[in-house]
This record gives structure tokens, C-alpha cells and sequence, in this order.
């Protein structure tokens, strides 16, 4: 599931692309690396993960599932941004499940 992205070397490439699964930092990766496959890959992916968040956060005003469809996407959030971040620090592009098809269509 690793395509064959280039990443430029050096820390700052990898603090970006660790960037892109913490919230709304996502943005910050996606508007000042754009040049880098890489971390434009993560920064994509990031972006997806925190448009779900914001989802499940309007979610809640729906009565009956609003609060069990939030518990769900926090969790499922919090595990693939994990995720993301370990893919990082192994140097890899991993596409996460649901999320790397959103993300490319962004």
C-alpha cells in the first residue's frame, strides 16, 4: 500500500508531514510544502481526517446518533492520525483506509 512518493530530506519534511495529522495544523503543511510529494501526500490525508472531525463536531446537534456518531469518528480520527504519524516516522505513505480516496478528490 506505499507508492513511490519522493520525500525531500531533512527534518523540516518530516515535521510537516507529522503536522498534517494534528487538527487544523494540517493547513499549514498544505499551503507552505506544496512543492513536496510527500508531505502534500500527508498533508491531504490530514485535511480529510480534520473536514471528518468538524463533521462529527456538527454531528452532534442531531438528535439520537449525533452523540454515537460522534464517539465513532473521534476514535476512528484519533487511531488513523496515529497511524499517519507512524507512517511518518517510518518514512512511508501509507493510504489509510476511507480516507486516501477522499483525500485525493480534494
Amino acid at each position: 500500500m506505499m507508492d513511490k512518493i519522493k520525500r525531500k530530506v531533512g527534518r523540516r519534511s518530516r515535521v510537516m508531514a507529522i503536522m498534517s495529522y494534528l487538527g487544523i495544523l494540517c493547513l499549514v503543511p498544505l499551503v507552505f510544502s506544496r512543492d513536496d510529494e510527500y508531505v502534500s501526500f500527508h498533508a491531504r490525508q490530514g485535511v480529510a481526517l480534520w473536514i471528518w472531525g468538524v463533521l462529527a463536531i456538527l454531528g452532534l446537534y442531531l438528535p439520537g446518533i449525533g452523540q454515537m456518531f460522534f464517539n465513532f469518528s473521534i476514535l476512528a480520527i484519533t487511531f488513523l492520525s496515529l497511524v499517519g504519524m507512524v507512517a511518518v516516522i517510518f518514512d512511508r505513505a501509507w493510504r489509510l483506509p476511507f480516507v486516501y480516496n477522499l483525500a485525493m478528490k480534494l
